[in-house]
């Protein structure tokens, strides 16, 4: 939920950045390939600059394929509905804007090293003449896509399909079938 050890011991989360970035390394040693996701917080109760700039390098380190990052909304029932809600609603969301740029720029970098490679895509709808599908790395509605174009291909909603992947921009795949 944050990069900033001070940060994630505000939340009383019960780890530290040093032990999620051994954990995610270790992750990734045993299972090669694996796509690995988080949730992000920004202008959490106590978030400084600095607390900021720790997310933002733990971002840059830790290069997650999938990232979400929400502006902390101040809700009852919960811990930090207790603390003084500090952080201005437009640092919040210049906050969640800043890393989810840098984001983009690293899912673009992944998604750029899947051209040429061939992926079994689940076949989730038909729309504006394009099949979309996604892989066994995504999610439906929140993570990227496969675009397949539905003039010069046929695919059945509900099937997988190999796609090769033709194109890539930092969310979305295109792709065409292979038999």
């Amino acid at each position: 939920q944050h990069g900033s050890t001070e940060m994630l011991k505000i939340m009383r989360r019960g780890t530290t950045r040093e032990k999620t970035e051994r954990l995610l390394n270790t992750i990734r040693e045993k299972v090669p390939g694996i796509a690995i996701r988080t949730t992000l917080i920004a202008g959490h109760p106590g978030e400084t600059e600095k607390e900021f700039e720790d997310m933002l390098d733990f971002v840059e380190k830790s290069r997650f394929e999938r990232l979400g990052i929400f502006p902390y909304s101040h809700e009852d029932n919960t811990h930090a509905f207790t603390m003084e809600d500090n952080v201005p609603e437009e640092v919040k969301l210049q906050r969640a804007e800043r890393v989810m740029e840098l984001q983009e720029s690293i899912s673009e970098e992944i998604n750029n090293q899947k051209v040429g490679k061939t992926f079994k895509v689940l076949i989730d709808r038909k729309e504006a003449g394009q099949f979309i599908g996604r892989t066994e790395h995504d999610s439906p509605e929140v993570d990227n896509e496969v675009l397949i174009d539905a003039n010069k291909h046929y695919l059945r909603v509900g099937d997988f399909a190999n796609i090769k992947i033709a194109s890539a921009s930092a969310f979305d795949l295109y792709g065409t079938p292979v038999k």
